[in-house]
């Protein structure tokens, strides 16, 4: 089993008050492990040297709560999870967060639900486009969190994961160092879907790379006819 050398990040972790714990040292080598051994079978992520998949992967999503002030036992969707990022990393370091993980490929959720499974950690995995979901009354407008990292560009992504935020909650979106860029064309999409103008934080997260942050908080509810179908979003985006 290949060691990720979670300890050296603990000392980063530290200086934002998130201490990671034997417990979550040993799920996030466990869960690198499954990720790599996946990969091999189907296309998960195209960063699996050991080294890169701490920083690139784990402190990256990590970092989400130097950013954040998640509650205890706050509803989180990570829309687009993809591989599990941030959702499960964000499960692995605070348990009691209830989370649901969404995705449209049902076999990333098969692989999602095997490393939950070997985790001992529960979460919903929910088969569903972004858009789909956010019609859902079981999910829309349900969650204090809606995140997403690398999914689409802002003005797009703001139409699928806005939606499902409720009242008084908040939309992050975990970005590259396009963020700011991105950010100043969805300033209508926040507008329109019922939230406040993003916050943009940055921060380096080695050698020079650039992640940014862009945290805005929902002030009213999102107009019933959003989110719209794929093809209306991506080619007219608000």
């Amino acid at each position: 089993m290949t060691d990720f050398k979670i300890e050296k990040i603990l000392p980063l972790c530290a200086n934002f008050g998130q201490a990671l714990d034997e417990t979550a040292i040993g799920r996030l080598n466990l869960y690198g492990n499954l990720l790599c051994e996946w990969n091999e079978r189907m296309n998960l992520t195209a960063i699996t040297e050991p080294d890169e998949v701490l920083y690139k992967h784990f402190y990256d999503c990590l970092l989400f709560f130097k950013k954040i002030k998640v509650a205890q036992g706050a509803e989180i969707i990570d829309v687009g999870t993809g591989a599990g990022f941030p959702g499960v990393v964000l499960k692995i370091a605070r348990p009691d967060i209830k989370l649901t993980l969404l995705d449209s490929l049902a076999k990333r959720l098969t692989f999602l639900n095997e490393v939950l499974k070997a985790l001992g950690l529960e979460a919903d995995t929910v088969h569903s486009r972004a858009e789909d979901g956010g019609k859902d009354p079981r999910m829309r407008e349900k969650f204090d969190i809606a995140c997403a990292r690398a999914v689409a560009n802002l003005p797009v992504l703001c139409e699928y994961c806005i939606p499902f935020v409720k009242k008084g909650g908040l939309f992050v979106a975990m970005k590259g160092s396009s963020g700011q860029e991105e950010a100043s064309l969805a300033q209508n999409a926040y507008k329109t879907l019922g939230c406040e103008k993003p916050k943009i934080i940055c921060e380096n997260l080695r050698q020079g790379e650039q992640r940014t942050f862009i945290i805005s908080k929902k002030i009213s509810q999102t107009p019933t006819k959003y989110p719209r179908n794929a093809g209306k979003i991506t080619k007219n985006a608000l």
